[in-house]
This record gives structure tokens, C-alpha cells and sequence, in this order.
């Protein structure tokens, strides 16, 4: 991947590998953006993120590889900032990074993509699950603090798919992330997980495509030997689309790279 802005740190506490260790695995895969978006601090599943009295320590983190290797890549700083109503913290949406991205982890009090609770499906009606994903997501696009979008179809990844079109239940969300000008990322982490595919499907893909949404890319990277991992196989569905350009950003402005 030339750009890759979603990975990871120790810091959220479930991801290992120093963050340097990242940096060389980006580098030797060819990556000419590569972007630190930690789990954001919230005050709700606190297991599996950073603690508010960890951001600057991640930040210079951040920061310090970029001046380390500043004539072999270029460093970026963000956060993976979960969309969950009445948790999100304005300490989040004032720090001075380059991208935010938004992403949908939870339905409700259910970590839907959490191997724990995976018995919460059976529970569940499958196309009733997806709408309320979507509604999500439909939702944080119109928030207007987000400059990416994060797997857009999460709610795959352990195969439990709605029996509706996607594309209709996908609909409204769509056409919101549209009008947010916001960027969505071919998200590599799917190929390693259940559903053996990049977020989103390429069913998706086509109708973000169609409406002119940019696109971007993540390896979600949780230890550095996920770095670029299945990178040539995203950019290749890109271009497959008829994409040759992709999203970066860089103090929240967005610019398009050469794929």
C-alpha cells in the first residue's frame, strides 16, 4: 500500500510490536503514508483502548517517528475514534492530528465484532442487526467530525450475513458519507479474519465508486507483521474499480496520492 493510515500501538492493549517495528515493515513494503490511528480513549470498554492520560505519550510516540524518519517515510497522526452516542469525548475532537477516523464497534452495549459475544447473533434477527449497523453509520456521517470512514461493513466479519440486498440496506448511509465529503478505506484487516474479505465488499465498493466517494486504505494493523499485509490485493480492487488515486490527509485536508 503507498497509503496506509490505519494501524495500531501496544498502547490500545490488545495490538504488540513497537511502533518503530511498524514504521520498518512500512517502509520495506513500499508505503509511502503510513498512519498511526490508535483506539481513541473513551470512557466505555476501556479494556481495549488507551487511557485519556496516554495521548500525549502516544502522540510524541507518533510524532518522534516522524522526525526519525522523515527522509524514508512520511509519518501521520490519528485516532480510530469509536461512534457511540453518549461516550464520544470533545478531548478527542480538539487534539491536532491529521485525519480522525470513525468507526462503529458497538450496537448498542453489544461489541459486535468481539469474539466474546459472538453468541449474541443467534440471539438476533440478522437484517435487523445490519439495518441498525447502517443507521449507525448513517449517523456518524452526519456528525461531522470524522474524515474517514472505518470498515465500512464491519458487522461481516464472523459471516453472518442479512438476507436483504446490502446495497438497499447500505442506502441511506452511503449517500450521507457522500454528502460529509467523507473518505472511505479499503480495509485490509477482513482478509484475516471469518468473512475472508476486505472491508467493505465489492458490492459496496461499486456503489461508493458510482457516487464519487474517495477512497483510502488501512492495514488495521495489530503487530507489525500485519503491516501491507494483502496491501497489493486493495489497491488492486481499486484499481480493478477504475480508482487510480486514493484519499491522504494531512492537518485534517484531504489530498489524493497516486495509487
Amino acid at each position: 500500500m503507498k497509503v496506509n493510515l490505519h494501524n495500531h500501538t501496544p498502547l490500545c492493549k490488545h495490538a504488540v510490536d513497537e511502533p518503530r517495528e511498524y514504521v520498518l515493515e512500512a517502509i520495506k513494503s513500499g508505503t509511502k503514508f503510513f498512519g498511526f490511528s490508535d483506539h481513541a480513549p473513551m470512557r466505555y470498554d476501556e479494556a481495549y483502548r488507551m487511557g485519556f492520560d496516554e495521548m500525549d505519550a502516544y502522540e510524541n510516540i507518533v510524532l518522534n517517528l516522524r522526525s526519525d524518519f522523515s527522509n524514508e517515510i512520511e509519518i501521520l497522526l490519528g485516532y480510530e475514534v469509536d461512534f457511540l452516542e453518549g461516550f464520544m469525548d470533545d478531548r478527542i475532537f480538539t487534539r491536532k492530528v491529521d485525519y480522525l477516523i470513525g468507526s462503529v464497534h458497538f450496537l448498542g452495549g453489544w461489541g459486535f465484532d468481539n469474539p466474546e459475544f459472538i453468541g449474541e447473533y443467534k440471539n438476533k434477527d440478522i437484517d435487523k442487526i445490519w439495518e441498525d449497523y447502517f443507521y449507525c453509520i448513517e449517523k456518524m456521517a452526519k456528525c461531522g467530525k470524522f474524515d474517514i470512514v472505518g470498515h465500512l461493513d464491519l458487522i461481516k466479519v464472523f459471516k453472518f450475513l442479512p438476507k436483504k440486498d446490502v446495497r438497499l440496506i447500505a442506502k441511506n448511509a452511503i449517500k450521507e458519507i457522500k454528502k460529509a465529503n467523507l473518505t472511505v478505506e479499503i480495509n485490509a484487516a477482513g482478509f484475516r479474519k471469518p468473512i475472508g474479505e476486505q472491508y467493505p465488499s465489492n458490492l459496496l465498493l461499486e456503489e461508493i465508486v458510482s457516487n464519487g466517494i474517495t477512497l483510502t486504505f488501512g492495514s488495521d494493523a495489530h503487530a507489525k507483521n500485519q503491516v501491507g499485509l494483502n496491501g497489493q490485493k486493495c489497491e488492486d480492487i481499486a484499481k480493478n474499480l477504475g480508482i487510480n488515486k486514493c484519499a491522504c490527509f494531512k492537518n485534517r485536508d484531504k489530498f489524493l496520492v497516486e495509487i
